[in-house]
């Protein structure tokens, strides 16, 4: 099925240049705002209370836009970039020792205005970071059972905190992870593994007499 979404006029040379680099854009965000709100709505079908985002996982050079899709298609962009949020992974953690002396030294360089978040793999991770004052904790690659326990552990410790899931979540395993204790499900396929929709820019001819 063939839909009419646009109409540009001008000069055919100068709509030809630019034809390829707009279509490409074009069908990329497309994408992306499609899958996601695809995944909106499962959520708000469902009643989950929770926010559906995006990832780091950018097309380098292409974050702008592939955050501005996240957006039309109604899901929360995440950090746009390192200088909105201080992500600690667990690169950064082996780095300086414990999650505790991550966040200490994450925080002394933030300062109060920047939030923090630790990505763990378990309860007692996950427990270490509320507790050396963590903003965000990332609940990665759980299983969605282990995810609700967990979650419901850490909600009841520091109930303040914002949890966040994520690692493998597709379209059909979404609804797995809803929680009334998870505030944001965050999927990195939505800027990496979204359909590319189909646009093409056809010049209209004249009729001939």
């Amino acid at each position: 099925m063939k839909v009419h979404v646009a109409t540009i006029s001008g000069k055919a040379r100068h709509i030809l240049l630019g034809e390829r680099t707009a279509l490409n854009i074009l069908t990329r965000a497309s994408g992306i705002a499609t899958l996601t709100r695809e995944s909106v709505e499962i959520g708000r079908k469902a009643g989950w209370h929770g926010a559906v985002a995006g990832t780091r996982k950018t097309t380098p050079g292409f974050r702008l836009v592939e955050k501005y899709a996240l957006l039309v298609g109604g899901a929360a962009t995440h950090r746009h970039d390192l200088s909105q949020m201080v992500m600690l992974k667990d690169n950064h953690v082996w780095s300086t020792g414990s999650i505790t002396k991550a966040v200490k030294s994450a925080r002394s360089v933030g300062g109060f205005s920047i939030k923090i978040e630790v990505e763990c793999q378990s309860l007692p991770q996950a427990l270490e970071a509320g507790t050396a004052g963590a903003d965000i904790i990332m609940l990665d690659n759980f299983v969605p059972t282990q995810l609700k326990e967990t979650a419901a552990e850490v909600k009841k410790a520091f109930p303040h905190v914002t949890i966040e899931a994520s690692g493998g979540i597709t379209s059909e395993t979404l609804h797995l992870f809803f929680s009334p204790h998870v505030d944001v499900i965050s999927r990195g396929n939505l800027t990496q593994g979204y359909p590319a929709l189909d646009f093409s820019l056809k010049v209209q001819q004249t009729q001939q007499q």
